[in-house]
Protein backbone atom coordinates (compact mmCIF):
# COMPACT_ATOMS: atom_id res chain seq x y z
CA UNK A 1 0.00 0.00 0.00
CA UNK A 2 1.63 3.16 -1.01
CA UNK A 3 1.55 6.59 0.29
CA UNK A 4 -0.59 9.02 -0.70
CA UNK A 5 1.01 11.99 -0.88
CA UNK A 6 -2.09 14.29 -1.89
CA UNK A 7 -2.76 14.18 2.53
CA UNK A 8 -0.16 16.64 3.07
CA UNK A 9 0.19 20.38 2.37
CA UNK A 10 3.95 21.48 1.02
CA UNK A 11 3.36 24.65 2.72
CA UNK A 12 3.07 23.00 6.48
CA UNK A 13 6.12 20.78 5.55
CA UNK A 14 8.36 23.91 4.78
CA UNK A 15 6.63 25.27 7.43
CA UNK A 16 8.31 22.92 10.11
CA UNK A 17 11.36 22.58 8.08
CA UNK A 18 12.09 26.31 8.66
CA UNK A 19 11.44 26.21 12.12
CA UNK A 20 13.94 25.58 12.64
CA UNK A 21 16.91 25.85 14.30
CA UNK A 22 16.70 29.40 16.13
CA UNK A 23 13.22 28.29 16.79
CA UNK A 24 14.39 25.34 18.36
CA UNK A 25 17.58 26.91 19.83
CA UNK A 26 15.44 29.55 21.67
CA UNK A 27 12.98 27.17 22.82
CA UNK A 28 16.56 25.07 24.10
CA UNK A 29 17.82 27.86 26.07
CA UNK A 30 15.22 30.07 27.81
CA UNK A 31 12.21 27.79 27.85
CA UNK A 32 12.17 27.73 31.25
CA UNK A 33 8.83 25.26 31.10
CA UNK A 34 10.30 22.04 32.21
CA UNK A 35 9.20 18.77 31.24
CA UNK A 36 7.21 18.19 34.57
CA UNK A 37 5.70 21.77 33.90
CA UNK A 38 4.44 20.65 30.74
CA UNK A 39 3.50 17.63 31.99
CA UNK A 40 0.87 18.86 34.14
CA UNK A 41 0.12 21.81 31.49
CA UNK A 42 -1.26 18.83 29.39
CA UNK A 43 -2.80 16.65 31.52
CA UNK A 44 -5.04 19.12 32.83
CA UNK A 45 -5.86 21.03 29.93
CA UNK A 46 -6.85 17.83 28.02
CA UNK A 47 -9.24 16.79 31.30
CA UNK A 48 -10.48 20.26 31.51
CA UNK A 49 -11.48 20.88 27.45
CA UNK A 50 -12.86 17.00 28.22
CA UNK A 51 -15.00 18.52 31.20
CA UNK A 52 -16.70 21.40 28.78
CA UNK A 53 -14.22 24.19 29.95
CA UNK A 54 -13.99 26.88 27.53
CA UNK A 55 -10.57 27.66 26.26
CA UNK A 56 -10.20 31.08 28.47
CA UNK A 57 -11.62 29.79 32.00
CA UNK A 58 -8.79 26.75 31.36
CA UNK A 59 -6.40 28.74 30.90
CA UNK A 60 -7.11 31.02 33.56
CA UNK A 61 -7.37 27.74 36.36
CA UNK A 62 -4.08 26.27 34.73
CA UNK A 63 -2.62 30.07 35.03
CA UNK A 64 -3.60 29.68 38.74
CA UNK A 65 -2.26 26.44 39.21
CA UNK A 66 1.47 27.32 38.22
CA UNK A 67 3.86 27.40 41.34
CA UNK A 68 6.35 29.07 39.41
CA UNK A 69 6.42 32.77 38.25
CA UNK A 70 7.23 31.73 35.24
CA UNK A 71 4.66 29.29 34.33
CA UNK A 72 2.40 31.71 34.88
CA UNK A 73 3.95 34.44 33.02
CA UNK A 74 3.47 31.60 30.22
CA UNK A 75 0.45 30.66 30.39
CA UNK A 76 -1.20 34.42 30.91
CA UNK A 77 0.57 35.10 27.49
CA UNK A 78 -1.27 32.36 25.92
CA UNK A 79 -4.21 33.16 27.66
CA UNK A 80 -4.06 36.42 26.24
CA UNK A 81 -3.16 36.00 22.65
CA UNK A 82 -6.44 33.17 22.69
CA UNK A 83 -8.80 35.77 24.06
CA UNK A 84 -7.89 38.24 21.13
CA UNK A 85 -8.72 35.44 18.61
CA UNK A 86 -5.35 33.85 18.14
CA UNK A 87 -5.66 29.89 17.95
CA UNK A 88 -3.69 28.15 20.91
CA UNK A 89 -1.39 26.53 18.31
CA UNK A 90 -0.14 30.35 17.07
CA UNK A 91 -0.39 31.82 21.03
CA UNK A 92 2.00 28.27 21.81
CA UNK A 93 4.30 29.02 18.75
CA UNK A 94 4.65 32.87 19.44
CA UNK A 95 5.92 32.56 22.72
CA UNK A 96 9.26 30.69 21.85
CA UNK A 97 8.61 28.72 25.04
CA UNK A 98 7.52 25.30 23.17
CA UNK A 99 9.05 23.25 20.53
CA UNK A 100 7.80 22.91 16.76
CA UNK A 101 6.69 19.16 17.61
CA UNK A 102 4.44 20.63 20.51
CA UNK A 103 2.94 23.16 18.91
CA UNK A 104 2.40 21.33 15.16
CA UNK A 105 0.99 18.58 17.02
CA UNK A 106 -1.68 20.80 18.66
CA UNK A 107 -1.97 22.60 15.63
CA UNK A 108 -3.28 19.11 13.58
CA UNK A 109 -5.29 18.51 16.85
CA UNK A 110 -6.93 21.77 15.98
CA UNK A 111 -7.16 21.18 12.54
CA UNK A 112 -9.22 17.67 13.20
CA UNK A 113 -11.21 18.75 16.41
CA UNK A 114 -8.90 16.07 18.38
CA UNK A 115 -7.04 18.80 20.05
CA UNK A 116 -8.12 16.73 23.53
CA UNK A 117 -6.50 13.72 22.32
CA UNK A 118 -3.29 15.07 21.04
CA UNK A 119 -3.22 17.11 24.52
CA UNK A 120 -3.43 13.51 26.58
CA UNK A 121 -1.02 11.90 24.12
CA UNK A 122 1.37 15.15 24.78
CA UNK A 123 1.06 14.34 28.27
CA UNK A 124 1.39 11.00 28.31
CA UNK A 125 4.82 11.69 26.12
CA UNK A 126 6.20 13.28 29.00
CA UNK A 127 5.21 11.18 31.22
CA UNK A 128 7.34 8.54 30.08
CA UNK A 129 9.83 10.83 28.98
CA UNK A 130 10.28 11.80 32.51
CA UNK A 131 10.24 8.25 33.76
CA UNK A 132 12.68 7.54 31.48
CA UNK A 133 15.28 10.39 33.11
CA UNK A 134 14.68 9.05 36.15
CA UNK A 135 15.32 5.70 35.62
CA UNK A 136 18.73 6.61 33.91
CA UNK A 137 19.65 9.02 36.86
CA UNK A 138 18.80 6.11 38.82
CA UNK A 139 20.87 3.93 38.14
CA UNK A 140 24.07 6.36 37.27
CA UNK A 141 23.54 8.45 40.47
CA UNK A 142 25.31 5.17 42.76
CA UNK A 143 28.14 4.71 40.39
CA UNK A 144 28.84 8.66 40.23
CA UNK A 145 28.45 9.22 43.39
CA UNK A 146 30.69 5.92 44.65
CA UNK A 147 33.36 6.78 41.93
CA UNK A 148 34.26 10.46 43.12
CA UNK A 149 34.40 9.20 46.59
CA UNK A 150 36.83 6.86 45.03
CA UNK A 151 38.73 8.95 43.47
CA UNK A 152 38.87 11.60 46.62
CA UNK A 153 40.53 8.58 48.74
CA UNK A 154 42.75 8.12 45.97
CA UNK A 155 43.75 11.69 45.59
CA UNK A 156 44.04 11.63 49.90
CA UNK A 157 46.17 8.40 49.90
CA UNK A 158 48.47 9.93 46.90
CA UNK A 159 48.88 13.53 48.65
CA UNK A 160 48.96 12.80 52.41
CA UNK A 161 49.08 8.72 53.23
CA UNK A 162 51.77 7.49 50.74
CA UNK A 163 54.35 10.29 51.40
CA UNK A 164 54.50 9.40 54.68
CA UNK A 165 55.04 5.93 54.24
CA UNK A 166 57.78 6.97 52.07
CA UNK A 167 59.50 9.14 54.41
CA UNK A 168 59.59 5.96 57.00
CA UNK A 169 61.04 4.08 54.10
CA UNK A 170 63.38 6.20 53.55
CA UNK A 171 64.96 6.14 56.66
CA UNK A 172 65.88 2.84 56.87
CA UNK A 173 67.40 3.06 53.30
CA UNK A 174 66.89 -0.57 51.99
CA UNK A 175 65.20 -1.86 48.40
CA UNK A 176 61.68 -1.40 48.17
CA UNK A 177 59.19 -4.07 45.93
CA UNK A 178 58.67 -2.77 42.50
CA UNK A 179 55.21 -2.15 43.33
CA UNK A 180 55.88 0.47 46.18
CA UNK A 181 58.61 2.18 44.24
CA UNK A 182 55.58 2.52 41.45
CA UNK A 183 53.02 3.75 44.10
CA UNK A 184 55.68 6.32 45.87
CA UNK A 185 56.87 7.67 42.18
CA UNK A 186 52.67 8.31 41.49
CA UNK A 187 52.47 10.12 44.37
CA UNK A 188 56.02 11.74 44.28
CA UNK A 189 54.89 12.96 40.51
CA UNK A 190 50.93 13.89 41.52
CA UNK A 191 50.32 17.22 40.44
CA UNK A 192 52.23 15.82 37.03
CA UNK A 193 49.71 12.68 37.36
CA UNK A 194 46.89 14.84 37.71
CA UNK A 195 47.73 17.00 34.98
CA UNK A 196 47.66 14.06 32.51
CA UNK A 197 44.42 12.82 33.92
CA UNK A 198 42.92 16.32 33.83
CA UNK A 199 43.76 17.37 30.19
CA UNK A 200 42.36 14.83 28.18
CA UNK A 201 38.83 15.65 29.87
CA UNK A 202 39.10 19.35 28.94
CA UNK A 203 40.09 18.55 25.58
CA UNK A 204 37.25 16.42 25.32
CA UNK A 205 34.92 18.78 26.75
CA UNK A 206 36.19 21.77 23.85
CA UNK A 207 36.42 19.60 20.95
CA UNK A 208 32.50 18.18 22.27
CA UNK A 209 31.49 22.76 22.56
CA UNK A 210 34.14 23.26 19.33
CA UNK A 211 32.87 20.24 17.02
CA UNK A 212 29.39 19.27 18.79
CA UNK A 213 27.35 20.77 15.59
CA UNK A 214 29.82 18.98 13.06
CA UNK A 215 27.90 16.37 11.32
CA UNK A 216 31.00 14.03 11.38
CA UNK A 217 31.78 14.78 14.97
CA UNK A 218 28.31 13.73 15.88
CA UNK A 219 28.83 10.70 13.83
CA UNK A 220 31.69 9.50 15.39
CA UNK A 221 30.47 10.66 18.42
CA UNK A 222 27.25 8.57 18.19
CA UNK A 223 29.00 5.43 17.38
CA UNK A 224 31.32 5.70 20.07
CA UNK A 225 28.40 5.98 22.40
CA UNK A 226 26.20 3.21 20.78
CA UNK A 227 29.60 0.64 21.05
CA UNK A 228 29.67 1.19 24.88
CA UNK A 229 28.25 -2.29 26.34
CA UNK A 230 24.92 -2.16 27.84
CA UNK A 231 24.65 1.79 27.61
CA UNK A 232 24.98 1.79 23.67
CA UNK A 233 21.81 -0.51 23.61
CA UNK A 234 19.91 1.50 26.18
CA UNK A 235 20.66 4.89 24.46
CA UNK A 236 19.08 2.89 21.11
CA UNK A 237 16.05 1.87 22.92
CA UNK A 238 15.61 4.81 24.72
CA UNK A 239 15.68 7.03 21.55
CA UNK A 240 13.16 4.68 19.82
CA UNK A 241 11.01 4.89 22.44
CA UNK A 242 10.66 8.55 22.04
CA UNK A 243 10.45 8.00 17.89
CA UNK A 244 7.31 5.19 18.60
CA UNK A 245 5.74 7.35 21.10
CA UNK A 246 6.07 10.80 18.63
CA UNK A 247 4.43 9.34 15.08
CA UNK A 248 1.86 7.35 17.67
CA UNK A 249 0.64 11.06 18.87
CA UNK A 250 1.27 12.47 15.80
CA UNK A 251 -0.06 9.77 13.40
CA UNK A 252 -3.30 8.98 15.67
CA UNK A 253 -4.09 12.54 15.78
CA UNK A 254 -4.02 12.37 11.80
CA UNK A 255 -0.99 13.89 10.89
CA UNK A 256 0.21 13.67 7.62
CA UNK A 257 3.44 11.33 7.44
CA UNK A 258 5.65 13.87 6.45
CA UNK A 259 5.06 16.45 8.55
CA UNK A 260 5.37 13.64 11.35
CA UNK A 261 8.54 12.80 10.29
CA UNK A 262 10.12 15.93 10.05
CA UNK A 263 8.13 17.13 13.46
CA UNK A 264 10.18 14.17 15.06
CA UNK A 265 13.45 14.77 13.28
CA UNK A 266 13.00 18.15 15.04
CA UNK A 267 12.34 16.51 18.27
CA UNK A 268 14.91 14.00 18.34
CA UNK A 269 18.61 15.28 19.37
CA UNK A 270 20.23 12.07 18.38
CA UNK A 271 22.40 12.49 14.64
CA UNK A 272 21.14 8.97 13.68
CA UNK A 273 18.21 9.35 13.70
CA UNK A 274 17.87 12.68 12.33
CA UNK A 275 19.96 11.36 9.69
CA UNK A 276 17.79 8.40 9.07
CA UNK A 277 14.58 10.39 9.25
CA UNK A 278 16.11 12.73 6.56
CA UNK A 279 16.73 9.77 3.94
CA UNK A 280 13.27 7.99 4.96
CA UNK A 281 11.66 11.59 4.16
CA UNK A 282 12.92 11.73 1.00
CA UNK A 283 11.93 8.47 0.23
CA UNK A 284 8.65 8.66 1.07
CA UNK A 285 7.98 11.86 -0.89
CA UNK A 286 9.56 9.50 -4.32
CA UNK A 287 6.95 7.24 -3.31
CA UNK A 288 8.79 4.41 -1.39
CA UNK A 289 6.49 2.94 1.74
CA UNK A 290 7.75 3.97 5.10
CA UNK A 291 9.07 0.40 5.62
CA UNK A 292 10.78 0.36 2.61
CA UNK A 293 12.45 3.24 3.52
CA UNK A 294 13.46 2.11 6.75
CA UNK A 295 15.22 -0.37 5.67
CA UNK A 296 18.21 0.95 4.09
CA UNK A 297 19.49 2.24 7.87
CA UNK A 298 20.65 -0.04 10.36
CA UNK A 299 19.45 2.34 13.42
CA UNK A 300 15.82 0.86 12.57
CA UNK A 301 15.90 -2.76 14.03
CA UNK A 302 14.41 -5.46 12.20
CA UNK A 303 11.54 -5.90 14.69
CA UNK A 304 10.49 -1.86 14.09
CA UNK A 305 10.95 -2.34 10.41
CA UNK A 306 7.99 -5.27 10.14
CA UNK A 307 6.04 -3.89 12.56
CA UNK A 308 5.53 -1.21 10.53
CA UNK A 309 5.01 -2.78 8.01
CA UNK A 310 2.10 -4.73 9.13
CA UNK A 311 0.64 -1.20 10.12
CA UNK A 312 1.09 0.05 6.42
CA UNK A 313 -0.73 -3.36 5.41
CA UNK A 314 -3.57 -2.62 7.83
CA UNK A 315 -3.73 1.35 7.46
CA UNK A 316 -2.92 1.54 11.33
CA UNK A 317 0.70 2.96 11.33
CA UNK A 318 -0.64 4.98 14.63
CA UNK A 319 -2.06 1.90 16.73
CA UNK A 320 0.95 0.20 15.56
CA UNK A 321 3.86 3.11 16.81
CA UNK A 322 1.71 2.89 20.32
CA UNK A 323 2.12 -0.56 20.60
CA UNK A 324 5.99 -0.65 19.97
CA UNK A 325 6.49 2.53 22.13
CA UNK A 326 5.13 0.16 24.74
CA UNK A 327 7.18 -2.59 23.91
CA UNK A 328 10.38 -0.73 23.56
CA UNK A 329 9.59 0.88 27.04
CA UNK A 330 9.57 -2.31 28.79
CA UNK A 331 12.39 -3.73 27.69
CA UNK A 332 14.19 -0.16 28.06
CA UNK A 333 13.26 -0.60 31.67
CA UNK A 334 14.79 -4.05 31.88
CA UNK A 335 18.00 -2.50 30.32
CA UNK A 336 17.81 -0.33 32.95
CA UNK A 337 17.84 -2.48 35.98
CA UNK A 338 20.30 -4.80 34.30
CA UNK A 339 22.83 -2.01 33.97
CA UNK A 340 21.99 -0.97 37.41
CA UNK A 341 22.60 -5.24 38.52
CA UNK A 342 25.87 -5.04 36.81
CA UNK A 343 27.25 -1.61 37.44
CA UNK A 344 26.79 -1.63 41.22
CA UNK A 345 29.24 -4.95 41.42
CA UNK A 346 31.57 -3.90 39.16
CA UNK A 347 32.08 -0.50 40.68
CA UNK A 348 32.90 -2.08 44.02
CA UNK A 349 35.18 -4.26 42.40
CA UNK A 350 37.31 -1.83 40.52
CA UNK A 351 36.90 0.77 44.04
CA UNK A 352 38.48 -2.46 45.72
CA UNK A 353 41.25 -2.80 43.62
CA UNK A 354 42.56 0.24 43.27
CA UNK A 355 42.70 0.72 47.54
CA UNK A 356 43.49 -2.93 47.54
CA UNK A 357 46.84 -2.06 45.57
CA UNK A 358 47.99 1.08 46.95
CA UNK A 359 46.98 -0.49 50.43
CA UNK A 360 49.32 -3.66 49.37
CA UNK A 361 51.93 -1.44 47.86
CA UNK A 362 52.40 0.40 51.13
CA UNK A 363 52.38 -2.51 53.53
CA UNK A 364 54.48 -5.13 51.92
CA UNK A 365 57.73 -3.63 53.13
CA UNK A 366 56.29 -3.57 56.66
CA UNK A 367 55.99 -7.34 56.83
CA UNK A 368 60.13 -7.53 56.30
CA UNK A 369 60.54 -4.80 59.17
CA UNK A 370 62.02 -6.80 61.74
CA UNK A 371 64.69 -7.92 59.08
CA UNK A 372 64.93 -4.23 58.54
CA UNK A 373 65.40 -3.42 61.87
CA UNK A 374 68.11 -6.20 63.08
CA UNK A 375 70.11 -5.32 59.98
Amino acid sequence: MGIDLSTYRTQDVKGVATASKSEKRRFQLNSGFSNKDRLEFYKEFAGLLDAGVDFKQALTILKEQQKKKIGKDIIEEVGQKVVKGSSLFEALKSTDKFSPYEYYGIKIGEETRRLSVVLKELSIFYENKIKTKRQLVSVFTYPAFVFMLTIGVLVFMLKFVVPMFASIFNQFGKELPPLTKKIISLSDNFPMVTLIVVLPLVALIAVNVFFGKNDKYRALKSKVVLAIPFVGKLMHKIYTVRLCQSLSLLLNAKTPLIISLQLVREMIDFFPYKKALDAVKSDIEKGFLLSDAMKKHTIFDYKLISMVSIGEQVNELGEIFGRLAKQYDEEAQHQTKLIGVVIEPLIIIIIGSIVGVVLIAMYSPMFDLSKILQS
